[in-house]
This record gives structure tokens, sequence and C-alpha cells, in this order.
């Protein structure tokens, strides 16, 4: 298999960071080696702002080449929110090198237009399409132009959320960061099940992926109660979906990420509460967003065939531990 990156995409990444080859962590790690390849480093500069506003009727067209890969997913046509930037973007390529036809979806423009570009550039098939997950119409609209460009709908993987930096307890949170936040995470999640469950019954079956997050299993003492609150709900969502659908082909599971190196984590939180977090995590370093895609492609793949109503935990050992190696 060829490293997970295309050099194009590397490149445009602009900055590179030595990998272990044991564990793809970053150099600092003991089992670090000069035979380390290089990969692209999730907290680039360039990752984009999801709250920025644009049309959200724009759709634009990457093209189609030939795959090549494993092929885990060929034949296959998955729709992925979120995909501008981080997990969404890693999580578009791997799907793509594995040889399904990508959906990438944003709210950002210029980071649809980018993300479907790269896939183009190693002989992906993509569509992009700038749209609003807490819009229902846009929702529906993203998985109408899928069908339509692919012919079918086979994987929805609903990553799109927001982490708003006024987000605290519940006696001091704005009510219209409450809102946004369980407007965009949950409501947004909602949104793709109505609208994309039908279309993956009407390919035969599927795989639906939701997003969660390692806050929705243990509390926290620093609180952000709309996004802790609305994954709790995706994950109740999750749950309650599974057992519906469970006898129609169509598998719905959740990711519960930890900590990431990714921007929607490290701009949220100052650097001495990085530090605080970083203390507390088993494995002694913040997730990647290619790892939590690694995840992503076993729930879309035949590989978790007997899976669903699951919540798949990735996160360094952090929900499993009292206290971490000193």
């Amino acid at each position: 298999m060829r490293n997970f990156f295309p050099i194009s995409y590397s490149l445009y990444r602009k900055k590179l960071i030595p990998k272990c080859t044991v564990c793809h962590c970053a150099s600092s790690c003991p089992s670090y080696n000069s035979t380390a390849s290089f990969s692209a480093s999730s907290s680039s500069d360039d990752d984009d702002d999801l709250e920025q506003k644009t049309p959200s009727s724009v759709s634009y067209m990457a093209g189609s080449h030939s795959h090549y890969g494993p092929g885990k997913l060929i034949g296959k046509t998955a729709l992925i929110t979120g995909a501008g930037s981080g997990i969404g973007r890693h999580t578009a390529f791997l799907f793509a090198q594995e040889g399904a036809s990508v959906v990438v979806v944003d709210k950002n423009m210029s980071a649809v237009a980018r993300a479907a570009d790269a896939v183009k550039e190693f002989g992906g098939s993509c569509l992009g399409i700038c749209g609003d997950v807490s819009i229902p119409e846009d929702v529906e609209a993203m998985v109408s132009k899928a069908e339509k460009a692919f012919g079918s709908l086979h994987i929805l993987f609903n990553n799109a959320g927001i982490l708003d930096k006024l987000d605290h307890d519940a006696v001091d949170t704005p009510i219209e960061v409450i809102d946004k936040t369980l407007a965009v995470n949950f409501k947004g999640t909602l949104y793709g099940c109505k609208y994309g469950i039908p279309a993956i019954k009407r390919a035969g079956g599927g795989s639906v992926i939701n997003v969660s997050s390692t806050v929705s299993l243990v509390g926290s003492s620093s609180p952000k109660v709309a996004y802790t609150s609305s994954k709790g709900a995706i994950l109740s969502l999750t749950r309650e979906l599974a057992i519906f659908h469970a006898r129609e082909g169509v598998r719905i599971n959740a990711l519960c990420p930890g900590p990431l190196r990714t921007n929607l984590i490290m701009q949220h939180l100052k650097s001495e509460k990085l530090e605080r977090l970083l203390k507390f995590i088993p494995m002694g370093r913040f997730g990647e967003a290619a790892e939590v895609a690694k995840a992503a492609l076993f729930l879309a793949s035949s590989d978790s065939s007997f899976m669903t109503g699951s919540s798949l935990v990735i996160d360094g050992g952090i929900t499993s531990a009292f206290d971490s190696p000193s």
C-alpha cells in the first residue's frame, strides 16, 4: 500500500512532520527511527474555519478518474460532511484511496474546492458541495446531488461539528451558542440521517457513521455544556436508529474521538489547558485526525458487517483511566 497521503496533497498541506513507523505518532515517540516516512500535519495553518459564511447552494465538481489502492470501498459512494478540514478531509482521502466515489460537504466553499481538487489530483472521483448541515433543505439537496452524480449513496459520514469558545457551563453559556451548537452538531446529524438513510436503503444498504465524542461518555472539569450535550444526543440517536433499521441493511454506528491535534481543539484550549489535558491521556499524546479516519473506514466497510448501534472509542485510553503513567 502506498503512503496515506499522495505527494500532491502533502505538498499542498505545506507542513510536513516525521512520523513514527511503529505507531505513527510524532517523532518524539521512543519508537521513532530514521526510517520514518513523512506525512502531512493535521494542525496545518490552512485548515478552514467551518463558521465562514458562504452560499449554501453552490456545488463544485472535481472530476472522475481511475481508482487505486486496496479497494475496501470500490463501487461505493460516500457523503462526508465537515470534509473541508480535520477528520472529514482525512476521511475523504482515505475513502477515495479505498475506491469510493466521495462527496465532500462543508460550509466553507474554498475548503470544499481545495479538498475536491486534491482528491481529483490523485485519481479520485469527487463531488464538492457547499452546504450548511443545520439547514434541512441543504442536507436534502446534498443527498440528492450525491445520488444524481454517482447513482446511489452507500455511506454517510455525519462529521460536521462546531465548538464555540463561549461554550462553558449551563449558567454562563449564551443562549445563541447553545442553539447554534445543537443546530449544527445534533440537528445536522439528525437531518443527515433523515435524508441519508432512505437513500442508503434505495442503494440496497450501507453504513451511517455519526461523530460523537468522549465527552459524551465522561464528565469534564472544563465544561462545554452545549457541545457535550449535542454529542451525548448523537449517541442516543445512533442507538435508536440502529435498532429501528437493523433489518433493513442499514448499519448505524458512532465514533467517539478523544482529544485530537486538530484546529477545532487546539484553537479552543489555551496552552495551559492543553498541557493539563495531555497529562490525562495514558498514551501521552493527542490523537491524529488520520487515526480517526481509519476507524471510520472500518465502520464504513464490510469489516464491521456485524456491528450496529455501537460506539467506537478512539481516545488514547483516556476514558478507561483512573490516572495516567508518570
